[in-house]
């Protein structure tokens, strides 16, 4: 199987002016990877995954809630979540943030 390469990842998603966007970059059984774009004010509102995942932010600024926790994301910030935590991301600036879920292998 062939690798699977981007050699700049904020060239693979336009942020919209107003909205939210997603595109998956890669899936297969194990992994799934998804790149968001955010219009500053727009969010994801509180929500949970099954699976472990990471949230990688390329830009921008983003209110970031993880359970009872909240921070503000900048650029390279990294988050590693466990299943089933509630969390909400709401974009102060214009963002992109790049989501890896890790499936259970079956």
């Amino acid at each position: 199987m062939p690798a699977t390469t981007f050699t700049n990842l904020a060239k693979e998603v336009d942020i919209p002016d107003d909205g939210t966007i997603s595109k998956t970059l890669y899936q297969d059984d194990r992994l799934k990877v998804v790149l968001f774009g955010f219009a500053a004010g727009q969010e994801l509102s509180e929500h949970t995954a099954a699976v472990p995942a990471v949230l990688q932010f390329l830009d921008g600024e983003a209110t970031v809630t993880l359970g009872g926790d909240e921070f503000v994301s900048q650029p390279n910030t990294f988050v590693h979540m466990p299943a089933n935590l509630p969390h909400s991301i709401a974009a102060k600036k214009p963002t992109r943030m790049l989501l890896l879920l890790l499936k259970t292998p079956k």
